[in-house]
């Protein structure tokens, strides 16, 4: 391969293409760069088609390398292992933008692998992951339909910011063609629907000039192109399918009820393949692909001439809603919310400040306080499946839904739990990451979690022909597998906080995409208020069975004294009290205990913290016997308590009145220059003198 280095101002820093420089058996490799961070993007592609298939076989892999940012990788075993949710996330990202621009008919198994070999935490790798994957395919002699080109949108005090260094209002990665967009991905501090046109149409500008120079790459390159054929007997197939099946076809789509509407048509599709099979000698593949596009062309004409959709509804129309809480006393947040035939149970459980995640990433260590997890069982969905660790598809599900809410969820100070909501799906007919978004808003005010508003979440398709087009709000999953777009859009009252969108044609104009905002705003506040008519506002006490959580501030200088030698003070604490303590390095403790000890763990932490005053009365404890007096540990500190000041008689031996561990009052006498402190437990002088028996 011929090297060529090509170079192009992005943002603040400089954006760098190296071709031909590393992997050169793949079949096409870049080293893209930015700033110190750079980025291996390799492309192999299988020469042989697998076996009957009627799918792409397209897989994507970003990898971190420990070593790119001077680190060893923690835990027993000092290498990477299994992809990070971050890895994940990012293997999506560039996924997503890239499938749609492979030919129909092209099933050649084929891998895209973007491993971090530098990493400078002011240039994010995501970006240009997504970057160098657009180059390599692109010359690379893949049928790629590209460039693609990406970049990050932020916005503050009214500027939208390119590939932003810290956090903004606006979170947002777009990635498309020189013709529209193809891919989005935010989070955004409830900003209105022309303030997310307005990010999209300036990240569409900035990413112009990069698709150009890809373009210059590969026409010096010159790679020449695999053709992709239509595969033999397909269009065979789909005039038999028209002819002899299309009206029972058609009556199927008339069922609304998912599963028996999707067994009608399986008893269909095996019926035509034998006997289409009898004619021509196509494979079971070829004609099952054969056989959606007939159910495609019936379900997309239907929209199109009729405004009709499969289950009745207009283009507009929100499923029936339904929804509850509080289903169960143990859990601490629990709501039930169903749409249609899509139906998610979502938990809320609160912790300590010790059950935060902890992320080490290339960036370092971060604690995550609020956690969202969606599992999708194959029951869901009437299947059987595999049940294991969760795919891609539901950590990036559960990620959307984490962003939506994240927006509104109370800062630390005012609420000191760490939260995590469990999304279980239970039943499944589209857009299941949007009811959870729903759910989990709702039980996360069963739960007494103090967000500031309900979340709402929709999910927006689009079927598009010949220059006319039609908006479909609350898509259901044949709309989703045969329409153009999935565009979930999710918020409060106030404004967006989470953008997904993924679409299956090349690119989609800026006017579909003001549309179907503008349209998903007049679902949202529909869902909105029927969620706020089930529950409108957190309530005001946690469950019973959460624990309870304190906040004080002690002073630095009195940490050491908390947590005690070795710890030793802190663990006694924890064990006689049942109770978490976390100290921050400023000073602040939170504490986490059953309700009814939790404000003796206060009572406790205060004593140690506090400085002893002369006249003040104390607790403490007896830790030493000496002849002349005892030593007495109170407020983290220690003092003397002469044996003439230890009873209103004459005390012998101190032995016979004291011994170790006894808990007893005392005043403050004096304080020396040193610290010394001199005691007294003679609190009251009309106290008459123990018996034998009172002694101990």
């Amino acid at each position: 391969m011929i090297k060529i280095k090509k170079d192009i101002k992005f943002g603040e820093h400089v954006l760098s293409f190296d071709i031909g420089r590393m992997a050169y058996q793949a079949d096409a490799s870049v080293l893209v760069s930015l700033g110190g961070t750079s980025v291996l993007c390799t492309v192999v592609s299988s020469p042989h088609l697998k076996e009957d298939i009627d799918f792409f076989p397209l897989s994507v892999h970003y990898q971190e390398k420990a070593f790119a940012a001077g680190k060893i990788p923690g835990g027993f075993i000092k290498r990477e292992g299994k992809p990070s949710d971050r890895e994940t996330l990012i293997s999506r990202l560039i996924d997503r933008p890239i499938r749609p621009l492979f030919p129909e008919f092209f099933m050649q198994e084929t891998q895209v692998i973007c491993t971090v070999l530098s990493y400078d935490p002011e240039c994010d790798s995501d970006i240009i992951a997504i970057l160098g994957a657009s180059c390599a395919l692109s010359i690379s002699n893949l049928p790629f339909m590209g460039p693609v080109g990406a970049v990050k949108v932020g916005y503050k005090d009214g500027h939208y910011i390119l590939n932003p260094k810290a956090s903004t209002d606006l979170d947002l990665v777009i990635a498309g063609t020189k013709e529209g967009i193809l891919m989005v991905e935010s989070r955004a501090n409830q900003l209105d629907e022309p303030m997310m046109m307005g990010a999209l149409q300036f990240g569409f500008q900035a990413f112009q000039p990069v698709i150009s120079l890809i373009e210059e790459i590969a026409d010096t390159v010159k790679s020449q192109k695999i053709k992709v054929d239509p595969f033999p007997y397909y269009q065979d197939s789909i005039d038999f399918i028209k002819s002899h099946y299309k009206k029972e076809i058609e009556s199927s789509y008339t069922i609304k009820i998912k599963k028996e509407r999707y067994g009608a048509l399986s008893k269909i599709a095996d019926t035509a393949f034998e006997a289409c099979q009898q004619q021509t000698p196509v494979t079971k593949s070829v004609f099952h692909m054969a056989f959606d596009h007939v159910k495609s062309s019936i379900l997309r004409g239907q929209i199109l001439k009729e405004g009709r959709r499969l289950d009745g509804r207009s283009l507009t129309d929100i499923r029936p809603l339904s929804s509850d809480v509080g289903l169960f006393e143990r859990v601490h947040g629990t709501a039930f919310f169903e749409r249609g035939e899509t139906q998610v149970f979502a938990a809320t459980t609160l912790g300590s400040p010790a059950d935060m995640q902890t992320q080490d990433g290339l960036n370092g260590e971060h604690k995550e306080r609020f956690m969202l997890h969606y599992n999708f069982p194959p029951y869901s969905v009437g299947e059987v499946g595999r049940v294991g660790a969760p795919g891609r598809r539901e950590i990036g599900h559960g990620y959307l839904a984490h962003r939506a809410l994240l927006g509104v969820m109370p800062k630390i100070t005012d609420f000191p739990y760490t939260v995590r909501v469990v999304s279980e799906v239970l039943s499944c007919n589209g857009s299941s990451s949007m009811a959870t978004v729903c759910g989990a808003s709702l039980s996360l005010m069963n739960a007494g979690v103090p967000i500031s508003s309900h979340v709402a979440g929709i999910a927006m398709g689009l079927v598009q022909e010949e220059g006319i087009h039609c908006i479909l709000s609350d898509i259901i999953g044949d709309e989703d597998h045969l329409g153009d777009m999935d565009f979930k859009v999710a918020g409060t009252s106030y404004g967006i906080t989470a953008l997904q969108m993924d679409i299956k044609i090349t690119s989609l104009s800026f006017d579909v995409i003001e549309k179907a905002l503008a349209q998903a705003k007049e679902g949202r506040l529909h869902i909105l208020n029927h969620m706020n008519n089930t529950l409108s506002e957190p309530k005001q006490h946690i469950s019973n069975f959460a624990p309870a959580i304190k906040t004080i501030t002690i002073p630095k200088t009195k940490i050491r004294d908390v947590i005690g030698s070795g710890g030793k003070t802190i663990r006694e604490m924890c064990d006689r009290f049942q109770a978490k303590i976390d100290i921050s390095e400023e000073g602040i403790v939170t504490i986490t205990s059953p309700s009814t000890l939790i404000d003796q763990v206060v009572t406790t932490i205060q004593n140690i913290t506090t400085d002893p005053e002369i006249g003040k009365i104390y607790s403490g404890k007896v830790t030493k016997i000496l002849d002349f007096g005892a030593i007495v540990a109170f407020l983290g500190t220690e003092g003397m308590v002469h044996i003439s000041q230890i009873a209103d008689f004459r005390v012998n031996e101190v032995s016979d009145v004291l011994k170790i561990g006894q808990e007893v009052t005392v005043k403050v006498l004096e304080i020396e220059q040193k610290g010394r402190i001199r005691l007294s437990m003679k609190i009251n002088a009309n106290k008459p003198a123990p018996s034998t028996q009172e002694l101990f």
